[in-house]
């Protein structure tokens, strides 16, 4: 091969006398020149860069040439941006010799030659790819990974996802889910690995979650039954009937989306990865309030607030109504007001 002079100036190698070695002139050009075969890999170094090519010296008798659509798997690439002067590429033999005896280089093929090899045995051991996102195509992304692998909008995320641009440029980490190197087809799922991922995130934290503690979560989501708590890992439920001591009619008139609380762990399914919280736990017992307040036969005010058939339920202080036997009781109605009375 040739060199590059102090200017930077590609100089191709010359035959001198050393090199006849008392041999024909023919016999000396034959020696230093290499014959190859489309479909070969070759290596050479970039002795010029055009706009719209890129010639290497490869040892030929003509110097090889990467047009700039062979050059990379990404579109439109500026060729300065993708090999240097001086740089040593490795290429795959597209075209013997063109009309002008050049012979045709794929920088592009080398690299899915290279990279087929890698992806079926990530592929063959459930492995993870880990490419950047470079282009956003109709349904999807085109990922990186030595080559263009596709990764439908669907299985970007957990959720899917409306606005893709943003990942352009970000370097993420996909599972194999479909491979054909006969239609050069490679489709990607991020989901796959989120979800594995997340699993085992799950996995470990329930492991360390031990019935009893105390946690702060932000209130994730509120339904008809509860409240879901974030915990920092994973969600656990609420109760509606764990969320005040008070009687609750909704669990919107106790709790918000976004409200930060504590909360007590009361059980922690590892099978069905349920998590089971109490938010009253993590306050004062009010019955347990009123007995330290008030001795047995003390007379206390309180506000009756139902009426059933085996009793009634009064409300003293601002606790839960509490039961009364009907058999202890008489009634009278007073001014729209019922008052108990002891017989």
């Amino acid at each position: 091969m040739g060199h590059f002079d102090e200017n930077g100036v590609y100089v191709p190698r010359s035959i001198t006398e050393d090199d006849l070695g008392g041999g024909s002139f023919e016999d000396a050009m034959a020696g230093t020149i290499v014959e190859f075969e489309d479909g070969d890999l070759v290596e050479g170094t970039v002795v010029k860069i055009d706009r719209d090519e890129v010639l290497l010296d490869i040892g030929f008798k003509s110097e090889g040439v990467i047009p700039v659509r062979e050059l990379s798997i990404r579109n439109d690439v500026d060729p300065d941006e993708i090999v240097s002067l001086g740089e040593a590429v490795e290429a795959l033999v597209l075209q013997k010799e063109d009309k002008e005896g050049r012979l045709i280089l794929s920088k592009k093929r080398a690299q899915y030659e290279r990279a087929w090899g890698t992806i079926e045995k990530l592929k063959e051991a459930d492995e993870v790819v880990t490419g950047p996102v470079i282009e956003v195509v109709k349904g999807g992304l085109i990922v990186d990974i030595g080559l263009r692998g596709f990764l439908p909008a669907s299985l970007v995320e957990l959720r899917r996802v409306r606005e893709l641009q943003p990942y352009v440029g970000r370097t993420i980490e996909a599972k194999i889910i479909e491979l054909d190197r006969n239609r050069n087809n490679v489709v990607l799922s991020r989901r796959a690995w989120l979800e594995e991922t997340q699993k085992e995130q799950r996995g470990e934290f329930l492991v360390n979650l031990k019935p009893g503690e105390r946690r702060r979560g932000v209130v994730s989501s509120v339904v008809n039954f509860g409240a879901f708590v974030d915990l920092g890992g994973m969600d656990g439920l609420v109760h509606v009937s764990e969320l005040s001591w008070k009687h609750v009619d909704h669990p919107s008139s106790v709790v918000s989306v976004g409200d930060e609380i504590d909360v007590e762990v009361l059980d922690v399914d590892l099978s069905k990865e349920r998590i089971s919280l109490s938010l009253k736990a993590t306050q004062t017992d009010p019955w347990q309030e009123f007995a330290n307040s008030h001795q047995v036969g003390e007379l206390v005010y309180g506000r009756i607030t139902k009426l059933v058939p085996f009793g009634s339920f009064v409300q003293v202080a601002d606790h839960r109504p509490q039961p009364r036997p009907v058999a202890g009781a008489t009634w009278s109605v007073r001014s729209q007001t019922l008052l108990l009375s002891e017989r």
